[in-house]
């Protein structure tokens, strides 16, 4: 601070700082970390306050003050920027010490003479027309926001928390270093890259560090789909307790990759703390040491050894990219400057076309061509600032590499730019070393992958990229990884075994190719041909007195209808079909009736010769001719015709879709359409059957060696047993055993009323051919009846 009198100024403090200066006609400052901390002497009212004392030599904050001094003689010594002007600097200390750094800034901007006199009409520039630096975040920001006020540019060559791209707090700041904002996507994009989603963070404190920790922890979910399982501040000094306590939280943790933003100081605190670091640079062991290794001669670790005299990466001075940035900051304010003192009178940017000159200078105006600025270096880079102060962004990717002596070099593995608004990442593969005996990235996820047909269930309380692997439910799939739900099949489809794709349902009937249908087809086809024998046999042998005696008529009819029962039945086999459907029942009724009237009709007349060979019964006989037997016939078979058209017009059988029995199947069948129908069609031949059983039961000890009734009886005693137990059968059978059981009985009492009713017969006729004749008939006809 100054005070004022008529004629002269006078320092009201003077500050003692470590500095640099090379005069010229403009001078530029800078602040840099030469020394990396600072003590500070007691203060005391009544004694003379003493200057800070800075302590640790900071190798790389050196090197970066001379590489501003370099710069500034470098463009001296060029004749096509700024000529006949020459660049001085002032380069200050800050000593690691916020106050100092703040202290040196102030001392550059506003001099360092004790006291001068003011002249009426001084003009002159003022002491620096600019700043390269600060080194810090907060250095920059508490320099800015003081600095701001004033618009004196600051370029930056190393700060950079994304909260000074804010241009109305900080409007004449600049920097040659991208954003922590495009710094955490970068970060993110080699994460995506290598398929880390689970990583620990470690960073300063500092606002540099928590800026980039609010970054990361909001991008890292939304933009690279990762969690952090762990976010440790490292602390300024080498406080051994809490380095312990982070380096611990590291090795427990099962994130294998850890990302640090933070400083060289925090980096070489933490790494001094983690020994496969410390045992490895240093060739020695912390004790307890192995037996092996101190019998061999080997070395123990005291934790003294100093990391300066070792040929490591933190004191490599082949690769300059902080310096580089110092060396763009100087480069872009003397363009500025040339800019400047190049405009012509009357066409120049402010009030009143007016041009800014050497004498008259205010670094507001300095300001205006600064942010216009667009050179490339020597080295061919392009620079220019964005309308936040910022350069292009881009970084190298760098990967360290061991050298067989146990040395360290790091080489460029590739880079990361801005391309439009994302993130433009180039890695070059063969050129990484990965410290594993693999030679393979390591793999950071909290759980791994959840691979096509399961899905992702987040574990209570952890963050997102904790997840169990739930295999999709039956019918479900899920055909991507990662997939956070399962999606059912569409109606005719189920899942795989492996739940990662629909395939359709197996479809179930029976079917003629499989055991159980061939099995039921030939049965079928064996009775339809047993019945065309038969029917042959009976045609052959049609005047013998075996088939004349048995109303020969209605025995071929039967044989007709058995044979149509038979047939029928291979309509319940196959892939079901409307026309299937609806035809299966009617021809079952339909048939069955047919051959149960036959069979009614044959007992009736039985019992009619019967009762006309009684003295006064002749008149019997005239109402079962064979004219009434056929109407009989046609009358009872008309009823069950009748029943089929109206259960087929009223409520059809369909082929239905079945899906109840099992999920994953689809069982074709054919539902009846009406269940009541169903019951009237197998009631009517169930009256039928119960009917002619009956009259045959009465008729079964007529005097006759060849009794027909006894055959009738017994024939249709199979058919009502088979059709009894066929109710509760058909209706606890599931789908194609249904059908099967319904051909199972059509074809069990079709072959039993085949057998029973012609098997005799055709014994006769074929092995015992002599009892066929008249006269063996007419000697068993004269065997007395037995009466009960």
């Amino acid at each position: 601070m100054v005070t004022s009198s008529l004629s002269t100024c006078r320092l009201r403090k003077e500050f003692i700082l470590n500095s640099l200066h090379q005069p010229g006609d403009v001078v530029l400052g800078g602040l840099f970390e030469v020394h990396y901390t600072a003590m500070f002497p007691n203060r005391s009212f009544t004694s003379e306050p003493q200057p800070p004392v800075c302590l640790g030599f900071d190798t790389l904050g050196f090197r970066h003050a001379s590489t501003m001094a370099f710069t500034v003689d470098e463009i001296n010594r060029r004749s096509d920027l700024l000529p006949n002007v020459t660049l001085g600097y002032s380069l200050f200390d800050n000593c690691g010490a916020l106050v100092i750094g703040l202290s040196s800034a102030l001392a550059a901007a506003g001099g360092q003479e004790r006291q001068f006199v003011l002249q009426e009409n001084c003009t002159a520039p003022p002491p620096v027309i600019a700043i390269v630096g600060d080194h810090y975040s907060t250095f920059s920001i508490a320099i800015s926001d003081v600095f701001g006020l004033y618009r004196m540019p600051i370029v930056s060559y190393f700060a950079t928390c994304s909260c000074l791209s804010n241009r109305k707090k900080f409007p004449s700041f600049f920097r040659t270093i991208p954003s922590d904002a495009f710094q955490v996507r970068s970060m993110i994009q080699i994460l995506k890259h290598f398929g880390w989603t689970w990583v620990g963070l470690l960073v300063s404190d500092d606002d540099y560090g928590l800026h980039v920790a609010q970054s990361f922890q909001s991008d890292l979910p939304e933009i690279g789909g990762g969690c952090l399982a762990y976010t440790e501040t490292l602390p300024w000094d080498s406080y051994s307790e809490e380095l312990r306590r982070i380096v611990h939280v590291i090795k427990t943790s099962t994130a294998r990759v850890v990302i640090a933003f933070a400083h060289e100081i925090h980096m070489i605190n933490l790494l001094e703390e983690v020994s496969q670091f410390w045992e490895h640079t240093f060739q020695c062991k912390f004790a307890p040491a192995p037996a092996e290794w101190r019998e061999g001669g080997g070395a123990l670790c005291t934790g003294h050894e100093d990391l300066q005299n070792i040929d490591t990466e933190f004191l490599d001075v082949s690769n300059l990219r902080p310096e580089y940035n110092v060396y763009k900051a100087v480069y872009a304010l003397a363009h500025a400057l040339d800019r400047l003192l190049r405009c012509e009178p009357g066409r120049g940017p402010f009030p009143g076309s007016s041009c800014a000159t050497l004498h008259t200078l205010e670094p507001w105006q300095l300001v205006h061509y600064l942010e216009k600025v667009n050179f490339s270096t020597s080295f061919g880079d392009q620079v220019s600032f964005d309308e936040n102060g910022n350069v292009l962004p881009i970084y190298d990717i760098m990967n360290w590499n061991w050298l067989p002596k146990g040395q360290i070099y790091i080489e460029n593995i590739g880079e990361v730019k801005m391309s439009s608004v994302v993130a433009d990442l180039s890695i070059y593969g063969n050129k990484i070393f990965w410290n594993y005996e693999n030679k393979k990235p390591p793999q950071s996820v909290c759980s791994k992958s959840c691979p096509a047909g399961t899905r992702m269930a987040r574990q209570k309380g952890q963050p997102v990229c904790c997840f169990d692997c739930i295999l999709c439910s039956e019918g479900t799939i899920s055909n991507t990884t990662d997939s956070m739900e399962c999606h059912m099949c569409p109606e005719d489809f189920w899942s795989s075994p492996t739940r990662d794709q629909c395939i359709p349902k197996k479809t179930e009937f029976l079917s003629y190719h499989e055991p159980l249908g061939i099995c039921l087809t030939t049965a079928s086809l064996l009775g339809a041909f047993i019945c065309a024998v038969v029917f042959g046999i009976f045609t052959y042998h049609r005047s013998t007195p075996v088939v004349r005696a048995n109303n020969s008529e209605m025995s071929f009819l039967l044989l007709v209808s058995l044979k149509l029962c038979f047939l029928c039945s291979l309509l319940f086999i196959g892939r079901p079909r409307l026309w299937t459907c609806q035809l299966r029942h009617a021809a079952f009724g339909i048939s069955f009736v047919l051959c149960v009237s036959c069979i009614l009709v044959k007992t009736m007349v039985v019992l009619a010769v019967f009762k006309a060979s009684k003295p006064g019964g002749g008149a019997t006989l005239k109402w079962f001719g064979a004219l009434q037997q056929r109407g009989t016939v046609f009358i009872l078979t008309c009823i069950q015709a009748v029943i089929c058209i109206a259960w087929l017009v009223t409520a059809s059988p369909a082929p239905h879709k079945n899906t109840e029995y099992q999920n994953d199947k689809i069982v074709y069948e054919c539902v009846v359409g009406s269940a009541a129908w169903f019951i009237v069609l197998l009631g009517y031949i169930g009256l039928l059957a119960l009917l002619s059983f009956m009259l045959a039961f009465l008729a079964r000890n007529l005097p006759d060696n060849f009794n027909e009734a006894k055959l009738i009886t017994f024939s249709m005693l199979i058919f009502c047993a088979v059709w009894v137990a066929f109710v509760p059968a058909y209706v606890n059978s599931p789908g194609k055993y249904a059908d099967a059981v319904e051909v199972f009985a059509i074809l069990a009492s079709s072959f039993g009323l085949l057998v029973a009713l012609f098997g005799p017969k055709c014994y006769i006729i074929l092995l015992k051919p002599e009892r066929n004749t008249k006269k063996g008939l007419l000697k068993i006809l004269r065997k007395p009846p037995k009466y009960h």
